[in-house]
């Protein structure tokens, strides 16, 4: 299937940040490092302590080295929104999901759910993607049956992802038969698909720049999961934030996406077909 999956929704580039950003609210460009903004309506969440939210290292969603990305700028406008002051820092998603769960950490963003992740954390959705296998053109994969009857194909993951149901059920059959490498974030994997130590990893949209770049390009091919897309949202902690603040909360993020905001955050990244196909989904999973 080849690059083509993306080709229809690239015809232009995928990172235009630069041109733009005057279509984008002023409010975006905010500092994530510690944030506050006028008061709240009385409506809105409680401010009386400041609150603690996570970035995570992942392509177009925030590039630390850049710092810049789709949950920044989300995170900047939710943040202005609330009226309440954030401190905003970077860990590796694993971590995240441990601080959730403790109540150590209040928010997170991109995040998506599953049975376990509902005892513990709730969510407000903006947006849905669908996810695709990158793999290898020398690995012998034309279509996901043969990755499970490929003894020598290693998939490549994120520690502490999860994804859709198909990807989900693949990682679950390889690692059961030790055939998953974890990493930290997505260039170890990039270098390991290189170096031909995994045939394949999981990748998303937000990962299309690099995955263009000619060295991956001319070596890999994607295939579709053929999943339903997936709702991703805010992430609050359950122990940390009553079901009345996770509910203020959950408001704000609705009112962004009901005023177009979230969809000229995603317009920044992605041309308007992709952006808009993102955006626009059911809220509840």
């Amino acid at each position: 299937m080849g690059g083509g999956i993306f080709s229809h929704f690239f015809r232009q580039r995928v990172l235009r940040v630069c041109a733009s950003a005057a279509i984008v609210s002023l409010a975006l460009s905010a500092s994530p490092a510690s944030l506050a903004a006028s008061p709240p309506a009385a409506s809105g969440p409680d401010c009386s302590r400041p609150y603690t939210l996570a970035l995570h290292d992942h392509g177009l969603l925030y590039s630390s080295a850049a710092d810049t990305g789709i949950d920044k700028d989300f995170a900047d406008e939710l943040i202005r929104r609330s009226g309440c002051k954030v401190n905003v820092s970077l860990m590796s998603r694993a971590r995240i999901w441990q601080l959730i769960e403790s109540g150590a950490l209040d928010f997170s963003l991109s995040g998506i759910t599953n049975a376990q992740r509902d005892q513990f954390a709730s969510f407000a959705w903006y947006f849905s993607n669908k996810y695709y296998l990158l793999v290898r053109k020398d690995a012998g994969v034309m279509q996901l049956a043969d990755v499970t009857r490929n003894e020598r194909f290693h998939l490549g993951v994120i520690r502490g992802f999860r994804y859709s149901a198909n990807a989900n059920r693949m990682v679950d059959q390889l690692t059961a038969s030790n055939r998953v490498s974890q990493a930290g974030g997505l260039e170890p994997l990039y270098d390991a698909l290189l170096l031909d130590r995994i045939q394949g990893m999981i990748m998303e949209p937000f990962d299309y720049p690099v995955v263009q770049e000619k060295r991956i390009r001319d070596a890999t091919t994607i295939i579709s999961f053929d999943d339903p897309s997936v709702p991703h949202g805010l992430i609050m902690s359950r122990k940390a934030l009553s079901p009345a603040e996770q509910d203020k909360w959950r408001a704000l993020v609705d009112g962004m996406r009901a005023d177009g905001t979230v969809l000229r955050i995603f317009q920044k990244y992605f041309n308007a077909e992709l952006a808009a196909s993102m955006v626009q989904f059911q809220s509840k999973p």
